[in-house]
């Protein structure tokens, strides 16, 4: 069974997100500590608040070298693909700096925090396997990730103006949206990093 360790530094939903997890098949455990990740097949990176709250506890965890040397798949939530950046304008934090760019607060939006459902086109990745583009999924933020390379954003939604809702580099992809408050379509999503995470551990 493919195991999936979820990151817990104080500032995510991990029930839902665990239970979505073994909805999907996987043996889900939750790391408190560094040590606790090994073994895992592929982390979930989760987040609410803000980059730099986020950043501090990593830090206090001694979590910040552990991610930013993780080889395997790596699925960042909110907040959690936020910090795959260099840095957040939201509070002028660094986050990891495993993706080249900054986290910026939405232009144009008529109102923030942005709360509810958006659809969101998608770009051909294993992550959407079996989700049309223009799903709809469910958002709680302010900040958006603006990477440095377009060709990594592999999902857009629009509040305001065009943001990015998703976005992979190597093995490390994440999404602005919550797959584990989106319904069916969610868990779907949860259920191919399942599946990354098997195949890459396979392969490996």
């Amino acid at each position: 069974m493919t195991r999936i360790t979820v990151i817990d530094h104080g500032a995510g939903n991990l029930v839902s997100i665990a239970q979505g997890l073994r909805r999907a098949g996987a043996d889900v455990a939750v790391a408190a500590t560094p040590e606790e990740i090994a073994g895992a097949d592929g982390l979930v990176l989760p987040g609410v608040g803000t980059t730099g709250a986020a950043m501090e506890r990593l830090e206090e965890a001694g979590f910040v070298t552990p991610l930013q040397r993780w080889e395997r798949p790596l699925l960042g939530i909110c907040v959690g693909l936020q910090l795959f950046f260099d840095v957040s304008e939201e509070d002028g934090s660094h986050a990891l700096g495993l993706i080249p760019g900054a986290v910026r607060r939405l232009e144009g939006a008529p109102l923030l925090p942005h709360i509810g459902w958006n659809d969101v086109t998608l770009r051909d990745d294993p992550l959407f396997a079996g989700v049309p583009s223009g799903t709809t999924f469910y958002f709680v933020h302010s900040f958006a990730p603006v990477p440095q390379d377009p060709g990594v954003v592999i999902g857009e939604s629009e509040y305001g103006n065009r943001f990015v809702a998703a976005a992979r580099s190597g093995a490390r992809v994440g999404v602005q949206f919550h797959p584990e408050r989106s319904g069916d379509a969610g868990l779907r999503i949860l259920a191919n990093f399942v599946a990354m995470a098997g195949g890459a551990a396979r392969a490996a």
